[in-house]
């Protein structure tokens, strides 16, 4: 199964996308999709929408694994990601990709073992788990490695169809 893993931003989208088959990884690509900050919002969501199309073409994912919005104190940086994760979700709903949601504790929980853990411990399971050479960058990239992982670890569990039904 192709997974394309998420981590949503309005600066920096990370992708990543993992073939997971027998509970093995391999790593098909991996980056980030970078808006410029004095393009105007709408601009850069199209920009978004056309990198995730292209990625789509380019790995053919049966699934989009995408995290889920954590607010903090900066609700006007929160509405800008929500914009760009809804592009993106409208994108792969468009190109025909299943979707999938995770909340940065289900990925944290589902890499490392531990909710809580931080973003140095997410990172050095990413690259140990998927046998890379070096720590993926930006951290974006990580995280939506991370993501991809989270997926393929929890994504078929019969209680994850259950619940992804609802």
């Amino acid at each position: 199964m192709v997974i394309l893993g998420i981590d949503p931003g309005l600066a920096i989208v990370g992708w990543g996308v993992v073939d997971y088959s027998g509970s093995h990884f391999k790593v098909l690509g991996y980056g980030s999709i970078d808006t410029p900050a004095g393009m105007p919002t709408e601009e850069r969501l199209c920009l978004i929408f056309d990198g995730i199309k292209e990625l789509i073409k380019q790995y053919h994912p049966q699934h989009l694994a995408v995290e889920e919005l954590f607010f903090n104190t900066n609700i006007t940086t929160g509405i800008r990601v929500a914009e760009a994760r809804g592009v993106i979700i409208m994108c792969a709903k468009k190109m025909g990709v299943e979707i999938f949601e995770y909340t940065p504790l289900q990925v944290k929980q589902a890499v490392v073992g531990y909710g809580r853990a931080e973003k140095k411990q997410v990172i050095t399971m990413v690259t140990m788990l998927l046998g890379l050479q070096k720590p993926p960058k930006p951290d974006d990239t990580a995280d939506a490695l991370a993501i991809a992982i989270c997926h393929a670890h929890s994504g078929h569990s019969r209680l994850a169809q259950y619940y992804n039904q609802k």
